[in-house]
């Protein structure tokens, strides 16, 4: 069993000042039995083992590849020598990554050779977390289940990882296994198998790029999305499509191992890689947890260092040692001849594209970072929560843009204002009052006198307001502390005689937005708030909001519900917003069928024809006794409910893990002047952000989990059924994914389903 040293073999880039992503490189070499010696003895032990049994059977009339039901008596290997390994308990270890016996086969189809890589696997694992190893490399399958019959061996294979996840509890295990499975090359490694020539492989004639990850999948799925099994992915000469890339990026990858075929000669004769490998490796060096580099057999000459680990050159002189100059720069040293291999990749480190404005260690941090979404509604936000939401300028530029235009237009079209002389602007969960700074300079901007209604239900928000308008609006602004819906508007009047008059509001300012549009119950706000609003030329800002849906691929966050399922029995029915990044989008664009698609609009103001039937429901029914919905209430808010049917075509076998909710919300739309119709508007679509608010970081998307991982075929229509659900006192989501292929011109099948998922016990309360 050999090992590779983070000590010795690894180097952290440790230069902050280069705002890049840092490489950790690492050696690995295949040939060596133990670390750094020639030492052959558990090998040959093993073989011998296998080939006198192998050879009793062949003397006794029995096939090499018995029968797995057929009584038989394999061999047991006697524990580990001192000659079969080099490494030993010390304080060191801990550091080691071990790499197990590459010549092992788990997936052979000759039980004897299965049975026996199992047991020279588990004696491995066993001992490696006895010395205090932390991560162990297995070499992944020999063949895959979507290949040639390689089911059998894919099971067996599993079914041996998940024994060892077991044996030790605190160590990762590491797959090494190809992104794709490229011709051959030269001749294959010695193992196990090769002592019996009926258990070979036959030679692949067809590639399919995506059987490796299908082996993949299968082992991590009968080890239930263990979160200490990761992936050691080996790079290919050929670059894949991007459909292949992307779903190896949403997988745990913890390596990226090269080796010698990868690389080619430059002009001067130097070690290369592709463009391709380039851009390849610089997206999954973005993940927030990148991948280590690997390099497999291309690592520097260790043959003069003997077995008892002491290097045979001369005596380290001065000169070896850096200057001081030398040290500060970053750097990956070797302690051998200069590599080529490292020195280019510490050459491709630097080509890297700088981090951008949106990938700051904050940011970044957050990536696939599961939060419970808001209820500002119904719990009081803290002010750190707001100051997080302030830090957003695009968001609030466009606010500011809103306003102006909103007000541009009703001064050019001399639309009358709800009081003499003046516009009267409500800015309706005013929070720390970002908006209502906005709304003054939009007014300042375009010369509209206005008046600025501040309302805030939540009572620490309320005093902060009261000191920004001393401090900052020079009391310019009227700060009412009440829920919007309660609040009956402007006070234009109180006396003892006539009691309080209320007046109207000519634009209606609101920031209720969440990741899914509706999610923090902006319909059910403004729906109660809209009875300030002056008619018929009242502005709501927004004027409507769309949720959109794509079905993903996301085994991390898979992972991380999966764990917290075990203590909170909601997890797998919480929509939850995280900032998406480590994933892969399985529906492909296709004419009809966007990737990104619409589920539902809300558009304010309300028709008057709704509030009506909304004030009769309250009121205890409607004439006819028709009134009250299905859930029971009186159906006041059932206009706030809503159903999508969405079908996504996914071109490539893969599996999804849930849907990924986005929104987008035009705030306002002009109606007058050479612009007439341009619309101001808040994004964050993934294809159309860009376009529409760029840089804009306020609202992470949302996150509806599946219970069970749906794997689909290739050709596959993923059908999505999404309702948005209410009784009058709360809202709540509930989903559906379900795959069809077709199977003629005119005829489907299901080849799946999830399980209808609820988030009504987590509903946001009204």
């Amino acid at each position: 069993m050999g090992s590779d040293s983070d000590a010795g073999g690894f180097s952290l880039r440790g230069d902050f000042r280069e705002n890049r992503p840092m490489f950790t490189l690492g050696y690995h070499d295949s040939k060596r039995e133990t670390p750094l010696s020639e030492l052959h003895f558990f090998k040959s032990r093993v073989f011998k083992v296998v080939s006198e049994h192998l050879a009793t059977l062949k003397a006794n009339g029995e096939k090499a590849t018995s029968e797995a039901t057929a009584s038989r008596a394999d061999p047991i290997l006697p524990p580990l020598t001192p000659e079969d390994t080099g490494m030993f308990p010390s304080q060191a270890v801990n550091t080691y990554v071990a790499y197990t016996s590459p010549w092992i086969d788990l997936c052979s189809k000759d039980p004897v050779i299965a049975n026996i890589s199992r047991q020279v696997l588990n004696l491995e694992i066993n001992y490696a977390s006895w010395c205090g190893v932390k991560s162990i490399i297995i070499t992944g399958p020999c063949r895959d289940a979507s290949k040639d019959g390689g089911s059998q061996g894919i099971a067996q294979y599993s079914r041996a990882v998940q024994e060892a996840l077991t044996i030790a509890p605190a160590i990762t295990i590491l797959i090494h296994i190809p992104m794709y499975r490229e011709p051959l090359a030269g001749s294959q490694a010695e193992t196990l198998s090769s002592l019996n020539a009926e258990a070979t492989n036959a030679t692949e004639s067809e590639i399919d790029i995506f059987t490796t990850w299908d082996s993949w999948h299968q082992i991590r799925s009968v080890c239930r999305y263990n979160p200490r099994l990761l992936v050691a992915l080996k790079m290919p000469r050929v670059v894949p499509e991007k459909d292949l890339q992307n779903r190896w990026f949403s997988e745990p990858l913890h390596y990226l191992t090269f080796g010698p075929e990868v690389f080619q000669n430059n002009k001067l004769g130097y070690p290369s890689l592709t463009k391709k490998h380039q851009d390849m490796i610089f997206a999954y060096m973005r993940l927030k947890n990148a991948p280590w580099i690997l390099l497999c057999d291309v690592g520097p000459d260790v043959s003069h260092i003997a077995e008892d680990g002491k290097d045979e050159k001369s005596v380290m002189t001065a000169a070896d040692f850096p200057s001081l100059e030398e040290a500060h720069k970053p750097a990956f040293r070797v302690s051998t001849e200069s590599n080529g291999h490292c020195e280019y990749l510490r050459w491709l480190e630097t080509q890297q594209p700088p981090f951008s404005a949106l990938e700051t260690p904050i940011l970044t941090n957050f990536q696939d970072w599961l939060q419970s979404p808001l209820q500002p509604l119904s719990d009081n936000l803290e002010s750190a929560t707001y100051e997080v939401f302030e830090n957003d300028a695009i968001k609030y530029d466009q606010y500011e843009l809103a306003i102006a235009e909103a007000l541009k237009d009703w001064s050019e079209l001399k639309l009358p204002t709800s009081k003499p002389g003046v516009v009267v602007m409500a800015v309706a969960g005013s929070g720390r009052g970002p908006i209502v700074t906005k709304a003054i300079q939009a007014a300042q901007s375009t010369g509209v006198e206005v008046e600025v209604w501040a309302v805030e239900k939540n009572p620490n928000a309320y005093v902060y307001l009261l000191r920004q308008n001393a401090l900052k609006w020079g009391g310019k602004v009227k700060v009412v502390k009440t829920d919007m819906r309660a609040w009956k508007g402007p006070l234009l009047s109180d006396s003892p005689e006539t009691g309080p008059v209320y007046g109207k509001v000519d634009i209606l300012i609101s920031e209720l937005l969440g990741s899914f549009g509706d999610n923090e119950l902006s319909p059910e706000c403004l729906d109660g708030i809209q009875h300030v609003l002056a008619k018929p030329h009242g502005i709501s800002i927004p004027q409507s909001y769309t949720a959109h849906l794509s079905p993903i691929s996301t085994p991390k966050l898979y992972t991380d519900i999966s764990s917290r399922a075990q203590t909170d029995p909601t997890a797998y029915d919480t929509p939850w917003v995280v900032s998406l990044y480590q994933l892969d989008f399985v529906a492909q664009r296709v004419p009809g069928h966007p990737r990104f698609q619409e589920a539902w609009e809300f558009s304010h103001p309300i028709p008057d024809s709704t509030l009506e039937a909304i004030t009769a429901r309250r009121s205890g029914g409607v004439v006819g006794g028709t009134g009250g919905s299905m859930a029971g209430a009186a159906g006041a808010n059932d206009h706030n409910s809503r159903f999508c049917y969405l079908t996504f075509v996914a071109r490539t076998r893969g599996v999804t893990h849930g849907l990924a909710g986005y929104f987008e919300s035009t705030l306002y739309e002009q109606k007058s002047g050479p612009n007439k119709g341009r619309k101001t508007e808040l994004s964050i679509h993934p294809e159309r952000i860009g376009e529409k608010s760029k840089d804009m970081v306020s609202w992470f998307p949302i996150f509806f989990p599946l219970k069970t991982p749906l794997y689909f075929p290739a050709d596959t229509e993923l059908e999505v059924s999404m309702w948005r659900q209410t009784d009058d006192t709360k809202v709540w989501y509930e989903w559906l994914v379900e795959a069809w292929t077709w199977v003629g011109p005119s005829a489907r099948v299901k080849v799946g389903s999830s399980d209808l998922c609820s988030s009504r016990k987590l509903a946001c309360l009204m």
